[in-house]
């Protein structure tokens, strides 16, 4: 099963070049990966073409213009370059444990969406995490990364459930099965269907609003929270506005109530005003 992994990124070519290294030595070998670059600098364009050639991974960067947070302009823009059935979504700074392609190869069905999450680490385990210790894996080890920062925590157990383990864990947790733009995933089909993300929306809560569509139109979610894994690099958030934020928690709860299954903000206007290198039509055959 072939995947396409969208990660976006924006000046961040330190966690970005970590980020690839831990896609390198995945366990499920038949993907590729767009890069949605929402107006970083050429020191990123560098880092890609560098990895791109040292590691043989399949990368396509797709690159815009720095007007602003435009997060799901770029996301739309890079499911247009899509060139498989299923797409997984996530961010350029979360480091992929081995098996995270796999999990979500393994666990994806007939119109579900897979919802995971991410293990959040402190600046310093972030700093200090190399391209040995992501190669060889041992970031992911609990010991590891005790040693080197991360703080006793109840959540630390995403990182030690076996399969059994985890899928008890998914099957229990109260958590709510939003989707997760940093560790989600969905069949390419449902995506283009809902019309993919709504660009009126900024920072805060995009991708539980897609989510939202996506469930409206029938797409069930279900819970890979505790086998598929990515730890996240700390980073800072200059971009936070609650007000955004609450801007965009009100369009999301209008399509709760309005059982919205379509934005009318999405791919296929985003298609007629910049002409991209796939079109519509050719992203759905």
């Amino acid at each position: 099963m072939k995947l396409s992994v969208i990660m976006t990124t924006y000046n961040s070519p330190e966690w970005l070049e970590k980020v690839l290294w831990g896609y390198s030595v995945q366990t499920h070998k038949d993907f590729e990966i767009i890069i949605g670059d929402d107006g970083s600098t050429g020191e990123t364009r560098d880092v890609i073409d560098r990895l791109r050639s040292e590691t043989g991974l399949t990368i396509k960067h797709v690159w815009q213009e720095d007007k602003g947070f435009r997060k799901c302009r770029i996301l739309n823009k890079s499911i247009l370059e899509v060139e498989s059935d299923y797409v997984v979504f996530t961010d350029g700074d979360c480091i992929p444990r081995a098996d995270f392609l796999e999990v979500h190869a393994k666990e994806a069905r007939p119109s579900t969406y897979l919802s995971g999450g991410y293990h959040k680490l402190p600046m310093s385990t972030s700093e200090t995490i190399t391209r040995d210790d992501i190669v060889s894996g041992r970031c992911f080890q609990l010991d590891w990364l005790k040693a080197h920062g991360l703080k006793k925590s109840y959540k630390n157990s995403k990182l030690t459930a076996g399969p059994l383990r985890a899928a008890v864990f998914n099957a229990l947790t109260p958590t709510a099965c939003n989707f997760k733009g940093s560790n989600g995933s969905a069949w390419l089909k449902d995506i283009l269907a809902v019309n993919g993300f709504d660009e009126r929306m900024p920072w805060g809560g995009l991708d539980r609003e897609f989510g939202v569509r996506l469930a409206n139109s029938g797409v069930k979610p279900k819970h890979v929270r505790y086998n598929a894994i990515v730890i996240h690099l700390d980073h800072k958030r200059g971009y936070k506005d609650p007000e955004l934020v609450a801007a965009n928690k009100a369009l999301r709860v209008d399509s709760e109530k309005q059982r919205k299954t379509r934005t009318e903000h999405g791919i296929e206007q985003l298609a007629l005003s910049e002409a991209p290198t796939r079109t519509h039509q050719e992203a759905v055959k």
